[in-house]
């Protein structure tokens, strides 16, 4: 007689956590190295076979699949514990965000993740005139891509807040990141093109994150985030976009900008440019630093951007 024993789960404890990344870019790669690959296993959402190679070097569990093509993403059903979804919206329609809808419904077909953190944007604000803003502030976007933002903020909460057993999700608010060592993560290619920014009175304030520290916020909030909570993702600083413009300048000893009124930058700049030149807020980053218990490593822009040029003496001050 032939006993067979069934298998039985292992406990909780010695169990593996499955993480997401659907966007693993360069903040979701930043948030791969963060983690202890051994203790938890991390799956990606790729579409491109010339990147999947170098996700794999990083121990990362590749998935093919494509969001603008929602039949492609059958396999991510049932697989991950939690979900990093940094991938930014399609620019096909411009009022909704076809991409997480597509990643919700196929994420309906298995077991759920208990837990889902979305990077979105700042943007979602839109114009506060220079405003303090927290996260009770109405979103009210002027341009396409922070419209579709909001859409696919809206998708998520209706999504987690369905029912019993549903995903906590909770929203990371993005302004401008930056990083030394980010492709195109500094000004100084504008810079070298000698593209103009506002004159002082016109000027708008600006937000930044240090993607290190940002990638660091996308981990606290898996594992402290509140549901159904919003988090402005920002540091420290304050300042207006010309000063960070004259900041950086400085830092590389190169020439600052030259300065235009608004009524100037209108008829000379391209209009993407020019709408991030007609939002004016300054966030607030209390939940953050108090709920989540982020100590940013990168206060300002003067010392993300220091770290790499130590000799500089700019600073831009904390609020």
């Amino acid at each position: 007689m032939i006993f067979r024993v069934r298998s039985r789960a292992l406990p909780a404890r010695f169990r593996r956590h499955r993480l997401l990344i659907v966007g693993c870019g360069d903040v979701g790669m930043r948030v791969v190295r963060k983690l202890d690959t051994q203790r938890m296993q991390v799956l990606a959402l790729n579409s491109t076979p010339e990147r999947a190679a170098m996700l794999r070097a990083a121990g990362i569990r590749v998935l093919s699949g494509n969001l603008d093509a929602p039949a492609t993403l059958h396999r991510l059903a049932g697989l991950a514990h939690s979900l990093l979804h940094l991938a930014p919206p399609g620019a096909e329609s411009p009022d909704a965000d076809p991409r997480t809808r597509a990643l919700i419904g196929a994420l309906r077909r298995g077991r759920l993740p208990r837990r889902v953190i979305y990077g979105s944007t700042s943007g979602v604000y839109g114009n506060r005139g220079g405003q303090w803003t927290d996260e009770t502030a109405p979103c009210a976007p002027l341009t396409a891509r922070a419209r579709r933002r909001v859409d696919a903020e809206q998708a998520l909460r209706q999504w987690g807040c369905a029912g019993m057993g549903l995903p906590a999700v909770c929203i990371l608010r993005i302004p401008g990141i930056y990083a030394p060592d980010r492709e195109g993560g500094t000004p100084r290619e504008r810079l070298l093109r000698g593209t103009p920014v506002l004159v002082q009175q016109d000027d708008v304030f600006t937000n930044h994150i240090h993607a290190d520290d940002l990638a660091r916020a996308c981990l606290r909030a898996l594992w402290k985030g509140a549901p159904q909570r919003v988090y402005n993702a920002n540091d420290d600083s304050c300042s207006r976009m010309g000063d960070y413009f004259d900041l950086a300048a400085d830092l590389y000893g190169l020439p600052r900008p030259p300065r235009l009124p608004l009524e100037q930058a209108r008829e000379q700049l391209p209009a993407t440019l020019l709408s991030f030149m007609q939002e004016s807020r300054r966030l607030h980053n209390r939940r953050l630093k108090r709920e989540l218990g982020l100590v940013l490593r990168y206060p300002t822009p003067a010392q993300g951007l220091q770290a790499a040029t130590p000799k500089a003496a700019a600073t831009i001050d904390a609020c």
